[in-house]
């Protein structure tokens, strides 16, 4: 579904990412994990295709999109979706508005069709009530849910996330991990999940790649994260032990 292979990204000669590989399996989600400036956002971009890399290849459904214009990318896009930390939400526009429109702009949907769309979307994240209201009048985990029901609205392939619960309460960002898992379940969809969180790597995730100065130091499973000697693996887990700790004893009795 997604391969990224031996990706290199310099700016001002600044290696922003370095020699990076690794897969998304159809149906999988896979978490980018790893702290604040290790690359993690600049992949989003890469696998977009918002940036071209120095080196290496990118393909999305077995399709590689380095090389290509960018209208040749766009059949590829609209097969994909992203979150935003920032959300992203036009402040003037209602809640349905927002939600509505990318397939106003981009689809030939009609009215009808799209204001039966928007209200599945917000059923979807269980935000019906919120129609008529602005951005502004919305906390913080309603306006992540009204991304994630724009981001849904056209039934994308592949989601991507970009640290989809920070700056939530551990109830909001409970919800959120909640619908990235029921998205995966019901529609099968592909997702690649930016975070520095590690509770919620585990949670979503059936795969991680730990980060580190732009480099993937480790690929793999939960458990092989939490057994690893590496040393920065080590350093990462260090700065959350209590955490860490609390993950591999659920582990062991799962």
């Amino acid at each position: 579904m997604i391969r990224v292979e031996h990706v290199t990204v310099e700016v001002e000669d600044r290696k922003i990412l370095d020699d990076v590989s690794f897969e998304v399996k159809k149906g999988e989600t896979k978490v980018i994990l790893g702290p604040s400036g290790a690359g993690k956002s600049s992949l989003l971009k890469i696998i977009l295709g918002l940036w071209k890399p120095n080196s290496g290849s990118v393909s999305v459904h077995g399709i590689e999109i380095t090389h290509l214009s960018e209208r040749e990318k766009m059949p590829i896009r609209r097969r994909m979706s992203m979150v935003f930390q920032g959300n992203a939400l036009f402040d003037s526009l209602t809640v349905a508005e927002n939600v509505a429109f990318f397939l106003q702009e981009h689809s030939e949907m009609t009215e009808e069709e799209i204001r039966r769309r928007v209200e599945d979307c917000l059923e979807f994240v269980n935000l019906s009530e919120t129609q008529d209201l602005l951005p502004e009048e919305l906390s913080g985990g309603m306006k992540k849910r009204v991304a994630l029901a724009r981001a849904i609205s056209f039934n994308p392939e592949i989601i991507l996330y970009d640290e989809p619960t920070t700056g939530l309460d551990p109830l909001n960002a409970k919800i959120i991990t909640g619908l990235i898992i029921r998205l995966k379940k019901e529609r099968a969809v592909t997702s690649v999940v930016v975070t520095h969180i590690l509770r919620d790597a585990f949670a979503v995730g059936d795969s991680l790649a730990l980060m580190s100065e732009g480099r993937v130091v480790l690929d793999g499973s939960a458990e092989g994260l939490l057994a690893s000697t590496d040393p920065f693996v080590e350093d990462f887990l260090s700065e959350i032990r209590e955490e860490a700790d609390l993950l591999t004893h659920q582990i062991g009795r799962s």
